[in-house]
């Protein structure tokens, strides 16, 4: 016996290593052109949370390579200059590729497209949201970042109740906003990168039934849009250039358009009686999940969508799920993509980026099966997107759905401590 074990050590061995998986990857500089050289580049193991697993640095080349120890999801992040850059690795994946920017304090190519204000009224409260959709298109491609890097002003007497900003292809996470100096200005310590960043901010503050609401906006925007239920009033403020804008698809919502605004433009409004906006996306959600009802050409990405109009090209097209909802979601949807699809292995997903102040994790409770499934859910559908078996439209919808669903879970939960 003892003369065949150095070969059953040697068989052993073999078959580890075989066993083992190798995750490499690059990452780019894309301000430069050039690899990423010298920067950190951390594995996180998605199967507890969020744990990080190794940590190395790419080489001149900008590559690395990490030993998987298991097969389970895992989140591959680059920090360069501070900034942090994600890019998901679910099971199987064997290579992984990600760019990064320079950054920069202040850049010229900073716009707004939109600026949206929601608002309804019951009884002696209003409440509000107001949504960015801001973008980078910094050349060459940079990002911003400051402890002032996106500004902002709330209606005196607001309250904050819940913040969150989104990147380009990222999922919604909580960035609390910074109160500054001057009253009612906020600013957000976010990282503004290349493309699209959103950010969104609902808040509540006493009603006696008529508010007067000065935007003071920081930036020009493509469209700023203030949106009510009809049976709301508005009144727009004096040298002010709002627009109604009417859709047969939203009957209850009240839209004015003021477009291609500079800084300090004149804003203001009024808004005064009570009502509360319809949901009109879950009812379009309702309305797939029988297989009656769904509006041609209605937009279903979270949020919903107004449609086109019926007799004249509408500018806002483009916008609309910004006006209609901004990270709002299609609950609907998540409980149809659930339904339809087969079960497979339990996986947690966590957030795909690392500005999130912290990762939720469970507690012991009736409530963990639900989480559990959420969690396998939200990331069965990023593999599915992955290989193709559904639609871009119907990833949107039910990724956003499973997501809302999945964060308020979260929030019954204890917070765990940062990474």
């Amino acid at each position: 016996m003892k003369r065949f074990l150095p070969y059953l050590l040697a068989l052993l061995a073999l078959i580890a290593s075989a066993s083992a998986q190798t995750l490499t990857g690059t990452v780019s500089n894309g301000t430069t052109k050039k690899p990423a050289s010298g920067d950190d580049v951390v594995l996180i193991k998605l199967s507890q949370g969020m744990e990080e697993a190794a940590r190395t640095k790419a080489d001149s080349q900008g590559n690395f390579t990490f030993k998987l120890d298991d097969n389970g999801p895992h989140l591959v992040r680059a920090i360069h200059q501070g900034v942090t850059y994600h890019k998901m690795a679910p099971p199987g994946t064997a290579s992984v590729d990600l760019q990064v920017f320079d950054v920069s304090k202040k850049l010229a190519g900073i716009s707004v497209t939109a600026d949206v204000m929601r608002f309804q009224a019951q009884g002696n409260e209003l409440q509000g949201i107001r949504l960015f959709a801001v973008d980078n298109h910094s050349d060459p491609p940079r990002t911003q970042m400051n402890d002032q890097n996106f500004e902002f002003y709330l209606p005196d007497g607001a309250s904050v109740d819940q913040s969150m900003a989104m990147t380009a292809g990222g999922q919604p996470i909580n960035s609390a906003p910074v109160p500054q100096k001057e009253k009612n200005r906020y600013a957000y310590v976010f990282p503004l990168r290349p493309g699209e960043t959103q950010f969104q901010v609902s808040f509540h503050m006493p009603y006696s039934g008529q508010l007067s609401v000065d935007p003071k906006a920081l930036y020009g925007d493509q469209h700023f849009v203030v949106m009510l239920p009809k049976s709301m009033q508005f009144s727009a403020g004096a040298g002010t250039s709002f627009q109604s804008m009417k859709d047969p698809r939203q009957s209850d919502a009240l839209v004015q358009v003021a477009s291609n605004t500079r800084v300090g433009q004149p804003l203001a409004f009024t808004i005064s009686g009570t009502g509360v906006l319809t949901d009109e996306s879950q009812e379009a959600s309702a309305g797939q999940a029988g297989g009656q009802g769904q509006v041609a050409g209605r937009d279903s990405r979270p949020g919903g969508g107004l449609g086109p109009p019926i007799d004249a090209p509408d500018p806002l097209e483009k916008y609309r799920w910004y006006i209609l909802g901004g990270f709002g979601v299609v609950l609907a949807a998540g409980a149809v993509y659930i339904a339809k699809r087969p079960r497979g292995a339990i996986a947690e997903f966590a957030p795909s980026h690392a500005d999130a102040s912290a990762a939720p994790r469970a507690n012991p409770s009736r409530s963990t099966l639900l989480l559990e499934a959420l969690k396998e859910e939200i990331f069965q559908l990023e593999i599915d997107r992955k290989q193709g078996h559904i639609s871009q439209q119907e990833y949107e919808t039910a990724k956003a759905a499973l997501d809302q669903t999945l964060e308020r879970a979260l929030k019954r939960k204890a917070p765990k401590p940062a990474i």
